[in-house]
Parts: structure tokens; sequence; C-alpha cells
């Protein structure tokens, strides 16, 4: 599952996950390495802006790869609401975040994930969002 591009869709410089590791029907987990030359960098680490895209991103990968498997479209998303933001660390260069959602909820084309980041098994950051999917037209 190492074509990302195939599953969201954000194009660089925007794109915040590297690769999916696992997923099904309620979760999924990416891997993200942090570059530096990320467009969210400042003095040498990763910004909170980023984390929040991240875990977004991990949300549209987990969509987009279930759509895959159904050859469906990849539809675009948009993060209605962020709740509940911790960041407990700013990733650095080279740091490799992992990235897992888990979908609490979903009505028509609303979902509520929770989501966490860590790096080297520690929390990185975590959050509860409210995503928008837009439908096909």
């Amino acid at each position: 599952m190492s074509d990302i591009l195939s599953f969201i869709p954000q194009r660089p410089p925007f794109v915040m996950v590297s690769e999916i590791i696992k997923a099904d029907a309620q979760a999924c987990t990416t891997k993200f390495l942090v570059d530096a030359d990320n467009i969210f960098m400042n003095n040498g680490f990763l910004g909170e802006p980023a984390l929040v895209e991240n875990i977004a991103q991990t949300a549209a990968a987990h969509t987009g790869y279930l759509c895959s498997k159904k050859n469906e479209p990849v539809p675009v998303g948009f993060i209605g609401a962020v709740q509940q933001l911790e960041v407990f660390a700013l990733p650095s260069v080279n740091d490799i975040l992992e990235t897992e959602i888990t979908v609490k909820n979903q009505v028509l084309n609303v979902a509520l994930i929770s989501g966490k980041i860590t790096c080297r098994q520690k929390p990185v950051a975590q959050c509860e969002m409210k995503i928008f999917i837009q439908p096909d037209k």
C-alpha cells in the first residue's frame, strides 16, 4: 500500500502521509516521514497544523483505501471540526510518525473519528475530528 497518492486527494507539497500500514473497515494506520522541506517546518520542528492535517489525511487514506477496494473514486473530504486536540511534542526532521484513526461514528457523509500520532512509541498528538465527505456529483 505504498502509492499513497492513489488513496488521497491531496498532492505535494501538501501530502502529510507516506504510506498505509494497515486498514480495515473501522480503522487505519499510516506512517509519515518528516522531511526538512515540509511546508509546515518551523525552526526544525513540524508545526501543529501539520499534525492535524496528518490525522485528517490518515482518515482520507482510510476512505480512499476502502473506496479503491470497491472500485469507486476517491472522494474529497473537509475537516468540519477538531475537538480535544492535545499536542504533546513537535516532531523534527527524519522522525517517522505513526498515525492511527478509528471511525467512531458515520452518518451519511459525516464521519466522527479519533486520531492519535506517535513517534518512537511516544505520544505526539491526539484529537477527535468531524469530517464531511463531498458526495459524488
